[in-house]
């Protein structure tokens, strides 16, 4: 089971960012998947250990984490374009032209990453359940940067 349909399952999520397509049978159990991948309980356990390791939810505390995988990330369009890091759902904004680098940290499923598609946005999911987002000199990008003010504040 996807990471993004697994925790849909656990919160019951029914459509938005990092939920399962449709209504979630809820004589499926919590623990019902797809045949494909880990369940919803394998992915809990992945974030319990590596909670347990990471000194704090800083950047470098989650770099502690040891055992890192990058990935690049960048914007060949021409407009902004919002990258969601789930499962914590923090947002980023990359302009037309601009890369920055995802970082998974510490014990994961079979891949570091699930990426999703939707219209002006990139959803990356750190199976891990600990990630970063950095600049390509490795200089940390902070949440929310770049974010247009318009569509997260009213006027």
């Amino acid at each position: 089971m996807s990471m993004r349909s697994a925790f849909g399952r656990i919160f019951g999520f029914e459509q938005g960012p990092g939920s399962v397509p449709g209504p979630v049978d809820p004589d499926a159990g919590p623990d019902a998947t797809d045949g494909e991948g880990p369940s919803p309980s394998e992915h809990v356990a992945t974030m319990s250990r590596n909670m347990a390791k990471a000194p704090d939810f800083s950047h470098e505390g989650i770099q502690a984490l040891g055992d890192p995988v990058p990935i690049m990330v960048g914007n060949s369009g021409d407009t902004l374009l919002e990258l969601w890091l789930e499962p914590f759902g923090q947002d980023y904004w990359l302009r037309p032209g601009e890369t920055f680098v995802v970082t998974s940290y510490g014990e994961r499923g079979p891949s570091a990453f699930e990426i999703h598609h939707e219209p002006g946005r990139i959803q990356v999911w750190a199976t891990s359940w600990f990630a970063t987002v950095s600049f390509p000199d490795g200089t940390e990008v902070p949440g929310g940067h770049q974010r247009p003010r318009e569509d997260y504040y009213e006027a």
